[in-house]
């Protein structure tokens, strides 16, 4: 029997399927089973047409079984097996692929839905085994014969005994190494691991011996003994009819799968047929997982391709501020790198993700207008994502995500949406108004907020460090601009106020001359009507807020020149504390330094900003509690 060398440039090709092309040693096991079933397709497709094939649909199955003392690993299907030829054509030329020949030559639609394609897969296996026979034996023919190979050196072909048709692929391992343990792949507990997770749904039983213990009869003691076990649950969940799985069936699949303790808050299920075809089972959590808003978490959904799992986490199926989302996507339209590992990006995979993420988008709207509950603790989760969402790749996103954003806000201190605020705005008010700050009441402590609330002003309040930036990102919302209570002439006034307002600020402009040589922090001092019963505040002037400010300050790597917001002090200007400094100003310019100084600082600290110099403040405030 003379060894015959690989119809191609085989130890160059090999080591490339070895050492390159597969990222995973355990993907072996996914590729053979795999091979297994289209073997089965094959057989079950000829039945349709040769009434000489006696089997039916149950009668197909595949097994796996392991030896540790051998070291060997085995699969057996008995599927359509291969003649000497075919294992020449087949196995003697890497990358031919039979099944691809057959789907090509028969294309019936879903039953003969056969999975491999390049015909590299099977060669996966010498990343874990050091030589591979291949048994095999047509369907109706007496013929049988074996393929062997230790790899890119060859292989031969001869003729052997097996009383079943069908094929049996038998690795033996590698030796054990401290990098690698490759009797690993001879675990009964990896074995049935591996199947669930890549074969699970896989059409035909996948089947092994498993070791199970028992009580003695009339004794305490335990024996142990073999049961044959099918490892995989066969018919996916997701093809199943919607009518036909139950709330506790979805929740059930959803915690043992995403390991969850809390069953989701929502179930979504999609079919598509036509520009790409594909069936998504989606779930939204009712929790945000432990590491969500660490760079640890890893998004994406599970991509299937006809039952067989390709990737675990396919990120380019959800976009990052629907990052939260769980669940899977089958589809047998998508073109897989010659690994089936990863996506070769193409027209169907986009079409694919932008009709998920419009299915996610309705879905929340309907859970936000139908279930107002559920969704804000579900925002409460997940509400900060949606407006990074925003604020990300220069607000590409806004029309998506800004009908999904909620707020907390001064008229019951409950959740609005940016809807609801602009239908209870009066016909007056031409702008939508927030705050920010670190809690809902260190902003209602801002003399603004306090203003505007006895005007009748709803104002949003924003708490998450990212809310104001993605405002800004957004400009407006049905045509109103967002305006921060804090920044310069937020407030509509009437014109004759402003008209007062310009008169007195005219006839200051030598009082606030005098108090800026000695607050030279702010860029500017004026009085303002916008305050009720405070006697200062500090007032934003340009695109970046003291709220902004704080939040670039506690990024990391902050530690440089960032930019500063440009702040004005503002006097109440019916406050008594304006003819006070009037009368400093004629007869006490030191003492109207030291009150400038004061009021600098009480309007700091109202806005939730730390003073660079505290004693300072507490040795003038002594200084004026003994006059």
């Amino acid at each position: 029997m003379r060894k015959k060398q690989f119809k191609t440039e085989s130890k160059k090709l090999l080591d490339m399927m070895i050492n390159s092309i597969y990222t995973h040693k355990e993907i072996f096991l996914r590729e053979l089973i795999s091979n297994a079933s289209d073997a089965l397709d094959k057989l079950y497709f000829r039945s349709l047409t040769d009434s000489t094939v006696s089997l039916g649909r149950s009668d197909y199955s595949i097994s796996i079984a392991a030896d540790k003392t051998a070291r060997t690993l085995t699969i057996t299907d008995n599927g359509c097996g291969m003649s000497a030829d075919e294992l020449e054509n087949n196995l003697g030329t890497i990358a031919k692929s039979g099944s691809f020949d057959f789907k090509r030559e028969n294309d019936q639609g879903e039953d003969v839905d056969v999975i491999g394609q390049f015909g590299v897969g099977f060669y996966s296996a010498f990343m874990v085994a050091e030589r591979i026979t291949v048994r095999t034996r047509v369907y109706g023919s007496d013929l049988a014969c074996m393929w062997e190979s230790e790899g890119a050196d060859g292989y031969t072909v001869s003729s052997c005994e097996k009383p079943t048709f069908g094929t049996e692929i038998t690795l033996y391992l590698k030796a054990d190494t401290e990098e690698e343990k490759y009797s690993d792949f001879l675990d009964e507990y990896r074995l049935r691991g591996l199947v669930k997770k890549y074969s699970d749904y896989i059409r035909y039983p996948i089947k092994m011996a498993v070791t199970k213990s028992r009580k003695k009869e009339d004794s305490e003691e335990y024996e142990s003994y073999t049961e044959i076990e099918t490892l995989n649950s066969m018919v996916p969940l997701w093809k199943r009819p919607q009518s036909e799985v139950t709330e506790e069936e979805y929740n059930s699949f959803y915690t043992e799968k995403f390991f969850d303790y809390q069953p989701p808050a929502k179930v979504i299920t999609q079919k598509s047929e036509g520009t790409a075809t594909f069936t998504a089972l989606l779930f939204i959590p009712s929790h945000a997982p432990f590491n969500y808003y660490t760079k640890d978490y890893e998004r994406g959904l599970e991509l299937y391709s006809s039952g067989v799992m390709i990737m675990e986490r396919c990120a380019d199926l959800l976009p990052d501020y629907f990052s939260f989302v769980r669940g899977l996507v089958d589809s047998a339209d998508l073109s897989l790198n010659i690994s089936r590992e990863m996506l070769q990006h193409d027209r169907q995979l986009k079409v694919i993700a932008k009709a998920i993420e419009k299915k996610i988008k309705s879905e929340l709207e309907k859970m936000m207008a139908n279930e107002r509950e559920k969704y804000e603790k579900l925002f409460d989760a997940f509400g900060m994502q949606l407006k990074y969402g925003i604020y990300t790749d220069y607000g590409m996103h806004k029309d998506t995500l800004q009908d999904l954003l909620l707020f907390k806000s001064s008229g019951e201190k409950k959740y609005v949406s940016l809807k609801e605020y602009v239908d209870s705005m009066s016909s007056e008010q031409s702008a939508i108004y927030y705050a920010a700050g670190e809690s809902i009441e260190k902003i209602e402590m801002l003399p603004q907020v306090e203003s505007m609330k006895k005007r009748g002003i709803e104002v949003l309040y924003l708490t998450d460090d990212v809310d104001e930036f993605a405002l800004k990102m957004l400009g407006k919302y049905a045509d109103r601009e967002f305006k921060n209570v804090t920044a310069e002439a937020a407030a509509d006034i009437s014109e004759d106020e402003r008209k007062r307002l310009d008169e007195e600020n005219r006839a200051a402009e030598d009082l606030f001359k005098a108090m800026k040589d000695a607050v030279s922090e702010v860029s500017a001092i004026r009085f303002t009507s916008s305050l009720t019963s405070h006697a200062v505040c500090l007032t934003s002037e340009g695109e970046l807020s003291v709220e902004m400010e704080k939040v670039l300050k506690k990024m990391p790597g902050a530690d440089g020149e960032l930019p500063k917001a440009s702040v004005a002090l503002e006097i109440n200007v019916d406050h008594p504390i304006k003819e006070k400094l009037l009368t400093l100003y004629k007869n006490d310019p030191e003492m109207l330094k030291k009150y400038a100084r004061i009021l600098y600082s009480e309007a700091c600290l109202i806005s939730g900003l730390s003073l660079e110099n505290p004693a300072e403040l507490c040795e003038l405030i002594s200084e004026l509690l003994v006059k």
